[in-house]
């Protein structure tokens, strides 16, 4: 990776906690891990939308009751959110339409138990805050913020995510930031490469925030699952959501969200 810049792009108000976003169409889609709602946010028009994800969503959830959407994709015409499975009420995945604006939900319990026993990841270390769908296979990104740092990418396929698919994962030693093992927060596919964020938070549990130590950007190639690069971009910021901005021959530019953790209903869109 050569030279790299990072900017404050604009300021959202409404929006807590943000975990994951989609740039699409001159808009943003993005959801808050205290939140029951899917965000559109219409970048000239500052116009901003909220569409409910489960039955009576408010902005901020308290933390036992939460669903914890923590990772977000998309496929045509089709947004994937993706609790965390932290805690029994986080195994929820929801289906909405860019289209006709219709939900549908997905119990994710028994996927997520065969990739805990699979990836060899104790159920307080297991934590989903990436995914990525390329209508095909599905990727997900465990965080590795529990004692055992298991940061584990799942690659699935099959008919669904219910009784019908198959399951391989790769595990990654991150680097440390000021001593701590950074960990994912959120990836991206472009082209034949996966680009992830990770961030050192200095905490050993999946449920309780901790310091935020900084934060970093890499890359995986999806051929060799081998990771290229790894490059700190902030000594300070908890980045959790990532999506391609602009890709030329020249650079590749990728905006970025922020969750800081708080009721604060403001976010903060980096590029």
């Amino acid at each position: 990776m050569e030279k790299f810049t990072l900017e404050l792009l604009f300021q959202i108000i409404g929006i807590g906690s943000a975990s994951g976003l989609i740039y699409k169409d001159n808009s943003l889609l993005i959801i808050g891990d205290n939140s029951g709602f899917l965000y559109e946010y219409q970048i000239d028009s500052k116009e901003l939308k909220r569409h409910a994800l489960i039955e009576n969503p408010s902005e901020n959830i308290l933390k036992k009751d939460k669903p914890d959407f923590e990772a977000l994709t998309h496929f045509e015409d089709n947004v994937y959110v993706f609790g965390s499975g932290s805690t029994e009420k986080r195994n929820k995945m929801v289906q909405f339409n860019t289209q006709n604006k219709s939900t549908s939900s997905t119990d994710l319990t028994d996927l997520y138990a065969v990739m805990q026993s699979f990836g060899e990841i104790k159920p307080e270390d297991f934590n989903i805050e990436g995914a990525i769908y390329n209508g095909k296979e599905w990727f997900l990104l465990n965080r590795g913020n529990g004692k055992s740092n298991n940061n584990t990418l799942f690659t699935i396929v099959g008919k669904n995510l219910t009784n019908e698919f198959q399951i391989l994962s790769n595990h990654y030693k991150l680097p440390k930031i000021k001593g701590v093992r950074s960990s994912f927060t959120d990836a991206i596919l472009v082209d034949n490469n996966i680009y992830f964020l990770a961030t050192a938070e200095d905490t050993e549990s999946t449920y309780d925030d901790g310091e935020v130590l900084g934060s970093l950007i890499g890359r995986i190639n999806i051929e060799t699952m081998k990771i290229d690069f790894t490059k700190k971009i902030s000594d300070s910021h908890k980045f959790e959501g990532l999506t391609l901005f602009k890709n030329t021959n020249e650079k590749i530019e990728f905006l970025l969200c922020e969750d800081k953790d708080s009721d604060v209903l403001e976010t903060a869109i980096y590029k």
